[in-house]
């Protein structure tokens, strides 16, 4: 940062007027703040890294204070940057302006494997802290276990059972995976079955592993209850909105089983809480039902979080979470995403892989490609069906995705309910006003023609008698 940036800069804060992301203010006119070791600590462990401005006074209205003293400011950051593991390298600046000195120091972010980075002085696991917002805050214990398993490159889809046996899995499955890796590979087909359950991590050291419990267990949640999918239909746009009877939900389920059998029952339960409409080609006539969210990109949804959660010891007492509200679905799956990619980048990089064991399994028994096309396949599902982009949010410790309901615009115009449909399979026949609403069952022929019949009228599917007139008496209303 030059000078003149850094001036600039101090006259966009008294501007806004608040923190951010990647700004942190400290007052320094009476000495060197003390703690500088958390906001240190949190700018590095984010890519873009931060700025600290000493010389600005937050509790006092952003009043330019300015520092104590420049030179001996720098000496005392630098001391503390050099408290941190890894060091933290800063850039500092210094600029003066009405007879007052501002000091920057500009905080690189880390790379990827060498985080987190914390104060020595609390050690890794009350050291260690996350930027949010414009707070600093410590690290949980799994975010902190998340930087060391890829660094480690910790493979916890493999870690043991040590209750399991080979008598709790389904033999005839595991046989048909096993078939499946010796296809056209000799030198494996060679091998007793044994040995290719310790090549592939069935089993290590001749324990059952983890990934072999959710692929081919015949109830996986007798060992690790909350491995599971908790499904819930609720009657509102929030959690704890009651319906019409007061209930809470409108469906709940404990989804539980293999990787499969979950898959398959979380889809029974989001089509029996989904509406369908009929869709009707004007052109064509054909006739198409669809339902409120594309059912494939569902299911690529549902299957990246049974493949991609994370399934260390950290995290096992966590169910995935499906929630269907009035507006919007979501799927958030414990653990937050792998390695090196961002939430904007899904779809376009490849990333990395948590679980490649369970991953391969999946890929050989046909219930997922593992060619990274999950993500592009929900995008092209909702674009489709006209909806809006879906939601990716990388939280602390999980990853939610975000399905909302209704098209981009308004509804289509060949898009109609199935009493649409009919109301105008009804209108084949002229109608007057009365006749349509007694078809219809309601008493207001005003709100009947206008909430039912006129959206088809603008949409040219029901035409009038006479157009000229559209409040005539004589008025009928017809479709061709």
């Amino acid at each position: 940062m030059t000078t003149e940036e850094l001036l600039a800069k101090l006259k966009s804060i008294q501007n806004s007027k608040y923190e951010t992301q990647n700004l942190e203010l400290k007052s320094a006119m009476k000495g060197c703040p003390k703690r500088l070791y958390d906001t240190l600590s949190s700018f590095s462990n984010q890519d873009d890294g931060g700025l600290i401005i000493f010389g600005v006074d937050e509790d006092n209205g952003y009043e330019e204070a300015g520092v104590y003293d420049p030179q001996d400011l720098q000496k005392k950051i630098n001391e503390q940057c050099l408290q941190m593991e890894p060091v933290v390298r800063p850039l500092l600046t210094v600029a003066e302006k009405d007879q007052k000195y501002f000091v920057s120091a500009e905080i690189p972010g880390i790379d990827l494997v060498d985080r987190p980075c914390y104060y020595q002085g609390k050690g890794r696991l009350k050291g260690s802290y996350i930027r949010i917002g414009d707070s600093d805050e410590p690290m949980t214990e799994y975010e902190v276990y998340s930087y060391e398993a890829f660094r480690q490159k910790y493979q916890d889809d493999i870690r043991t059972v040590p209750r399991a046996m080979l008598s709790v899995l389904n033999q005839e499955a595991l046989d048909r995976y096993v078939q499946k890796l010796k296809e056209g590979k000799h030198n494996l087909a060679s091998l007793d079955d044994e040995d290719i359950y310790e090549l592939f991590s069935v089993t290590r050291n001749h324990e059952i592993t983890l990934s072999t419990i959710l692929a081919f267990g015949i109830y996986p949640q007798a060992y690790f209850p909350q491995l599971c999918i908790t499904a819930i239909s609720v009657p509102g746009t929030t959690i704890g909105e009651l319906g019409d009877s007061g209930e809470r939900f409108l469906d709940n389920q404990r989804i539980g089983g293999t990787v499969m059998e979950m898959l398959e029952d979380t889809l029974q339960f989001v089509k029996r809480n989904m509406k369908t409409k009929t869709i009707i080609d004007r052109h064509t006539g054909r006739r198409e039902d669809r339902t409120d969210y594309p059912i494939a990109a569902v299911r690529e949804a549902v299957i990246n979080a049974l493949v991609h959660r994370d399934y260390s010891i950290h995290t096992e007492g966590m169910p995935i979470q499906i929630i269907l509200y009035e507006d919007r679905m979501e799927i958030k799956n414990p653990g937050g995403i792998y390695g090196r990619i961002r939430a904007d980048q899904l779809g376009k990089v490849q990333p990395d892989t948590r679980n490649p064991v369970l991953a391969l399994e999946l890929e050989l028994m046909g219930v997922t490609e593992n060619r990274y096309s999950g993500i592009p396949t929900i995008r092209r599902e909702l674009e489709n069906y006209n909806m809006k982009e879906p939601e990716f949010l990388d939280e602390r410790g999980s990853f939610t995705v975000k399905f909302f309901k209704g098209t981009i615009e308004n509804e289509p115009r060949d898009a109609y309910s199935e009493d649409a449909e009919n109301l105008i399979l009804f209108c084949k026949t002229p109608r007057t006003r009365h006749e349509i609403c007694e078809y219809l069952g309601l008493s207001s022929v005003t709100y009947g023609i206008q909430t039912h019949v006129m959206p088809l009228v603008e949409a040219g599917i029901i035409k009038l008698s006479i157009p000229d007139k559209p409040k005539s008496s004589k008025q009928l209303y017809y479709s061709e």
